[in-house]
């Protein structure tokens, strides 16, 4: 393969200043997100295409790709189809894009994402941009690739809700002429229910978007970011302590280390031991891929995160080290979609996370200044595609606006370390009858 250098400037134009100028026209579905046609036709202007993402290390790159699914132009033609098309849920409402939304970054840009009969999930929806790079799927890393994970929103009842059958699953689309002609192109077969997560997995391994103006920063160009995002970058490495868990490489260009971390996001609201022993007796009882998909993301049980998975305790409250890359136009944030902002989710972090019996071991308070935190902010939205430079300019004057008003974890007391994260569960949590 040969790598990408570029794209052509009606995409950026269009994408960097037309996007939001026309906002207010944009055409919406049932559940919010664009109509799928609209958004087929944004995508197009994209520029998208089947080549190795620049910069990336091609053994890496490669090394992602499952063996028998190497991308084809038939086989990401079928899955582009796929991806826009609503017949593939239960009440014909909702598609893939419905929830990853080609003009919110890839994602909803809600807390927690709405599927069919306006039924709202436990999770927020990551972006699937830059997603070929990542080990494994979903929040708690219950998928082992892009092309399995395709294939479970079809069948969860609250996202697009069709019963498990492969009969079912096909019947919108095995009937119809330009899908037989797909699928025989891309793979030699009729219309099935597995060669559509291969199909949709191919497409999204094109959704490459790496080129952000701080990797142009380390390209050499000086002026590509803020005097405030070069002192962010700093931070991140030294006093955030960010690059711990978000490392960035040419093996690995997306900020997160794959891995999965407690770092207190539920703990305020959950009584994380009595809901890991409720877990333990449903799996008992059904410990199947499909009701997993169902108890993360129609149950409280969603909080436990990678513990549903592994049934380990070490990994109770944990969950997978999101993506950095395109962050500013991905929000709200965390696996719950609880934060906000930026300034939200830096502040959670210099005040040392939320305590919890689970807490990871890296958590601790930053002690980071409020000029500090701004700066590392400027940074975060410096990884943003230049593909969306205006929606990302957008976000961050709506972030800050907010961020000014209303700074939910802002708590300058555990950050200075004034009062220490285990002091104050320990106050907290007392027996009956302890306090004095």
């Amino acid at each position: 393969m040969q790598r990408r250098t570029g794209w052509t400037a009606i995409a950026v134009l269009w994408c960097g200043i037309g996007l939001q100028a026309q906002e207010a026209t944009v055409p919406r579905g049932p559940h919010g997100a664009a109509e799928e046609a609209y958004q087929a036709k944004v995508f197009d202007m994209l520029g998208t295409n089947l080549n190795i993402p620049a910069g990336v290390s091609e053994k890496y790159w490669n090394a992602m790709i499952p063996k028998g699914n190497e991308a084809t132009p038939e086989r990401v033609a079928l899955g582009k189809k796929l991806y826009f098309d609503t017949r593939l849920s239960a009440d014909g409402t909702v598609s893939c894009a419905t929830c990853h939304d080609v003009t919110r970054g890839f994602t909803d840009q809600i807390p927690t994402s709405e599927g069919i009969r306006k039924q709202f999930g436990k999770r927020n929806a990551p972006t699937n941009l830059n997603a070929g790079v990542l080990h494994n799927m979903f929040w708690d890393g219950r998928s082992p690739s892009l092309d399995h994970q395709a294939m479970q929103p079809i069948i969860n009842p609250v996202e697009m809700g069709v019963e498990n059958d492969e009969a079912t699953i096909i019947a919108p689309i095995k009937d119809d002429p330009e899908y037989q002609k797909m699928f025989q192109a891309a793979y030699g077969r009729d219309v099935n229910y597995a060669d559509i997560g291969l199909a949709l997995g191919a497409f999204e391994r094109t959704l490459n978007f790496f080129d952000s103006p701080f990797r142009r920063y380390l390209a050499g160009d000086e002026n590509a970011i803020s005097a405030d995002a070069k002192e962010g970058w700093k931070l991140f490495n030294r006093e955030g302590r960010c690059v711990t868990c978000h490392t960035m490489s040419p093996s690995n260009p997306v900020g997160s280390d794959s891995k999965f971390h407690n770092i207190g996001i539920a703990a305020k609201k959950q009584n994380f031991e009595e809901l890991a022993r409720t877990a333990l007796h449903a799996l008992e009882q059904n410990d199947s891929e499909e009701e997993l998909d169902r108890l993360a993301i129609a149950t409280d049980m969603s909080e436990l995160g990678r513990f549903m998975v592994t049934k380990e305790k070490a990994d109770i409250g944990a969950f997978r080290t999101p993506l950095l890359t395109n962050i500013g136009i991905t929000g709200p944030y965390m696996h719950d979609g609880s934060l906000a902002t930026l300034w939200d989710v830096v502040d959670h972090y210099n005040k040392g996370g939320e305590p919890n019996l689970y807490l990871d071991g890296g958590m601790e308070p930053l002690n980071l200044t409020d000029r500090q935190v701004d700066q590392l902010v400027a940074f975060l939205f410096s990884l943003t595609d230049v593909r969306f430079a205006q929606q990302n300019a957008k976000m961050y004057a709506e972030q800050k606006a907010l961020a000014a008003t209303s700074r939910s974890n802002r708590d300058t007391e555990k950050a200075t370390r004034k009062v220490l994260t285990f002091e104050d569960y320990s106050r907290n949590h007392q027996p009956k009858g302890a306090e004095k």
